[in-house]
């Protein structure tokens, strides 16, 4: 597929109505100039969603997601942006074959090509004399044929026969260092992996980035070893399994959360194939991002064992921040999904996921450890520990219902359990009120100034003209940087429009922060007026720090004549700022 030119993708946006577009997924209720519904983003129960037919852009003023026509859809549907453009391209009848990979592609080309090639040496080793033993090995693991191929399972040799192909092939020590197949030992090249069963890791575009490597002729340690960091493995932003079982996620609106990959390839090599795994016990904000942006139930299944207990409680209260709805497998018997599914079968796993419990359930159970509830002050720790795990919940039936449980097993007043909830979670609310209060005050006024120039700036070219005539550059580094994004779009393009720079902004590294500018900005009349008020307080600050400058430079010059000069200069700026 071709790439598509930003100019084709704006005649697409300008050609879809975002009001059509949304109702036809959210019904929308007009109110004056702009439209509303339930943002579809959040637990939202009144319309806290704004769409402008004018701007052609949506803003939610509960949580904060906007964007225009093609990141509603992105985000409803749970596609990737090039999808969204191709999606309403046929709605408005435009026909185009988006590929918006094609400059990651570029950026690490032979680094991926490499790690292609490595996959199948890895793959096609399974199907010499020497790959015997280890199908005999996988066979034992119940991993049969069909698996073996629906996850490229291969085999790595020894006598560093990966280091020399590749080699032959013109790839760099350098190139192959970087991205963990060889490592140096003494002066010569190695194979990192040898002698054992290939596991290959995907991101989440299902580009093979990195392996995870079992031993199998004899037990070694590590039993596992898995690839290094590198340029292509980024352990945090991937979720095993996640490019195989995405399309079952979407349609099940359910995802399966394992620890290990084993456990993951075990439960889709049995038919559940909503199912991706952490490689471990702890989850990063990149793992929590994309189960946010799946916008699907989890369903938490983490091993029968005091970590993956003590994790589940983790991952858990995580989730409940993020308003991600999830339940809690804890499975009997086994240690971990693999060996259950071995033993017991899909039927029985089927029903166990099921029968899923609340995380309220489940902390009901976990506060009990190691805990004589006979015991008057461990009864009551146990129930100031379940009362501080409502906190977070806003199911007000879960909440009465678990109050009046912990009331009718231990005998304790109701009324004094929901007192007691009542003032936990007015703690709670004074905590985060500190914890907003302290990110204001950590987000200066100059900066929320220069934010506004720049949101101000993204919607009219009379403004951005403004900037350049009466600022020309911001104090800080961040600003500067997404200023001239907006100054060369507008050179580039003759005019600036917020719902098509919104989609320029898809393709930046500075995405996230240009899409906070525009949630975090509620006031969408602008006046010139304003923004030369604005204009006027950044210049002042600027040539505030010029004069500090100035000032510290005088107290380290000797020279008489330098210091006068320099004692000019800081009057000159004094009058210019009117001090």
């Amino acid at each position: 597929m071709a790439f598509i030119e930003q100019e084709e993708i704006n005649r697409i946006r300008s050609s879809a109505s975002i009001v059509d577009v949304i109702s036809s997924y959210v019904p929308l209720t007009q109110k004056g100039k702009n439209y509303f519904g339930v943002c579809p983003f959040h637990e939202d129960h009144s319309p806290s969603m704004s769409v402008s037919e004018e701007k052609q852009i949506y803003k939610c003023f509960s949580c904060g997601a906007t964007g225009n026509v093609f990141t509603f859809v992105e985000n409803f549907l749970n596609i990737s942006f090039a999808e969204a453009v191709e999606l309403i391209a046929s709605k408005v009848g435009i026909s185009v074959a988006v590929n918006f990979s094609k400059k990651k592609e570029i950026k690490f080309k032979e680094e991926n090509e490499a790690m292609d090639l490595a996959l199948k040496f890895y793959q096609n080793n399974l199907n010499t004399e020497s790959g015997k033993k280890a199908i005999e090995y996988l066979k034992k693991r119940d991993l049969h044929e069909n698996t073996i191929k629906d996850f490229s399972i291969g085999l790595a040799m020894d006598q560093n026969m990966l280091y020399k192909i590749l080699s032959k092939k013109g790839y760099s020590d350098k190139l192959l260092e970087s991205i963990g197949l060889v490592h140096q030992i003494g002066n010569e090249e190695h194979d990192l992996f040898q002698n054992r069963i290939m596991f290959p890791i995907h991101n989440l575009d299902g580009q093979v980035v990195g392996f995870t490597a079992r031993c199998y002729l004899k037990e070694e340690t590590p039993k596992y070893i898995n690839t290094k960091e590198t340029i292509l493995f980024k352990k945090g932003n991937i979720l095993f399994n996640y490019h195989r079982a995405f399309d079952s996620i979407r349609l099940l609106k359910e995802v399966i959360v394992v620890e290990g990959n084993m456990d993951a390839i075990r439960l889709y090599s049995v038919g559940i194939k909503n199912v991706v795994a952490l490689m471990g016990t702890s989850i990063t904000k990149e793992q929590m991002a994309i189960f946010k942006k799946l916008r699907s139930k989890v369903i938490l299944m983490l091993d029968n064992d005091s970590a993956g207990e003590n994790a589940t409680l983790t991952v858990g209260n995580l989730l409940e921040e993020n308003q991600i709805p999830f339940q809690i497998v804890r499975l009997s018997g086994e240690k971990d999904p693999d060996s259950y599914i071995i033993k017991n079968g899909k039927e029985a796993m089927e029903e166990v996921i099921k029968n899923a419990i609340s995380f309220v359930d489940f902390k009901l159970n976990y506060f009990k450890k190691n805990k004589n509830l006979n015991d008057a002050s461990d009864l009551a720790e146990y129930i100031k520990a379940v009362i501080d795990g409502l906190k977070n919940t806003n199911d007000i039936i879960l909440k009465e219902v678990t109050l009046q449980k912990l009331s009718n097993d231990y005998n304790i007043s109701y009324t004094v359990l929901k007192e007691q909830l009542g003032m936990t979670e007015l703690e709670e609310k004074k905590r985060n009120e500190k914890r907003v209060e302290k990110k204001e005050e950590r987000q200066s006024s100059y900066d929320k100034i220069c934010r506004k120039i720049l949101f101000y700036m993204m919607n009219d070219k009379e403004y951005v003209r403004l900037y350049q005539t009466k600022l020309g550059v911001f104090p800080t580094k961040e600003h500067r940087i997404i200023a001239n994004e907006i100054v060369y779009y507008l050179e580039k393009n003759k005019t600036i429009n917020l719902a098509d720079f919104i989609t320029y902004a898809e393709n930046m590294n500075l995405k996230d922060e240009i899409m906070a500018i525009i949630s975090n900005e509620k006031d969408l009349v602008l006046t010139e007026e304003e923004m030369l008020e604005l204009l006027a307080i950044i210049r002042k600050k600027i040539k505030k720090e010029e004069i500090n400058k100035l000032k510290a430079l005088i107290k380290e010059e000797y020279d008489v004549n330098k210091k006068m000069a320099l004692l000019e200069k800081i009057t000159e700026l004094k009058k210019e700022n009117g001090d």
